[in-house]
């Protein structure tokens, strides 16, 4: 009667041995420069070979939409806007049309204070250049003549034989909407891998899938004005978290701070709010929307956010009072170790 008992302790034994030796959950982390920006790739619990190939194919992903969406060298966005400066009619290649749509349409939903064709302006302030950030603003009537290129472009992109007539010193700059854009397209390039748990951030910009294995991923925001990070936010399924601020590209001239997010109505930096964070299904439109909500300013940014479809929004003040809406005051945990002032906004 004994052996079958020394029998069920060898099973057992055999058992632990292999619990203690089972594969420990493999996190892949690859980094690589596109887009102005530090692109970070994180795989969890992947076969590390296979995550690594799938990370190397994420960044010729963003480098070969970067040269595509360039609106300055000799890729589809740069040989459409040469074409549209030297009085050409032009037809852009179906991918690219559809972009810029999507840039249009959202500029209408938000009354222009996201714009596609605010390139010349970019240029003229000199952001169109991260490693070149000037040390002074362009002159007013400088600004004043760019602002005659900011204008509404024709609504036909969704048209497969859509032409774009001459439009002199239009220049479209898809800087507000290629980078979460290209998130998206990665993200869909590692669900074909058969990969569900993973994360691609782009310069702190990001669209996270499945879990870090039994917690949600958690994501720190930036403080806009101190050191640290000011909230946290845990994400798990499929979502996107995207932060604009005044601290990303900027200049001080004469006590006063000019950063790269330009108001299309006025030709001046946006003024007002100093961080917008956006929380929503697709990074394209979490990264379109931190523009047009940091441009909208403190009082009106709650009816943009609902002309887009947003509930999770939470924004800091140039004062640092702390504005945010009831949805996303459920998933955020503020870090701070002063309490701030917060102000719950309702969106329409």
């Amino acid at each position: 009667m004994a052996q079958p008992f020394r029998l069920r302790v060898g099973i057992l034994a055999v058992i632990a041995l292999a619990a203690a030796c089972a594969r420990e959950p493999v996190e892949t982390r690859y980094r690589f420069m596109a887009m102005g920006t530090l692109v970070e790739v994180t795989i969890f619990d992947h076969p590390s070979q296979v995550a690594e190939a799938a990370a190397r194919d994420v960044e010729a992903l963003f480098l070969d939409l970067e040269h595509r969406w360039d609106p300055w060298n000799d890729g589809p966005l740069g040989r459409l806007n040469q074409a549209l400066a030297s009085g050409e009619s032009v037809r852009p290649d179906p991918d690219l049309a559809a972009i810029i749509g999507r840039s249009n349409d959202i500029a209408r939903v938000t009354g222009g204070v996201f714009d596609p064709a605010v390139g010349s302006l970019v240029k003229l302030w000199g952001f169109d250049d991260a490693a070149n950030i000037p040390d002074q603003p362009p002159s007013s009537l400088t600004i004043r003549t760019a602002m005659d290129s900011v204008r509404p472009l024709p609504g036909i992109w969704d048209q497969p034989t859509a032409t774009l007539n001459p439009a002199p010193g239009v220049v479209i700059d898809l800087g507000g909407f290629a980078k979460g854009e290209a998130v998206d397209r990665a993200i869909r390039l590692l669900q074909q891998r058969d990969i569900g748990n993973a994360i691609v951030n782009a310069g702190g910009d990001l669209r996270a899938i499945g879990r870090r294995g039994d917690r949600p991923w958690r994501i720190g925001v930036r403080e806009p004005r101190l050191e640290g990070v000011l909230a946290a936010i845990e994400v798990s399924g499929d979502q996107s978290v995207f932060t604009s601020g005044d601290y990303e590209r900027f200049f001080e001239f004469k006590g006063r701070r000019y950063h790269h997010i330009l108001d299309p109505r006025t030709g001046y930096p946006s003024q007002g709010l100093v961080s917008v964070t956006v929380l929503t299904d697709d990074a394209a439109t979490a990264d379109a929307a931190c523009t047009a909500l940091m441009v909208s300013g403190p009082e009106r940014w709650p009816g943009v956010a609902s002309a887009l479809g947003l509930d999770k929004v939470m924004v800091v003040e140039a004062s640092g009072v702390i504005q945010i809406s009831a949805a996303m005051k459920e998933r955020v945990r503020l870090l701070r170790e002063e309490k701030p002032e917060l102000e719950i906004r309702e969106i329409p």
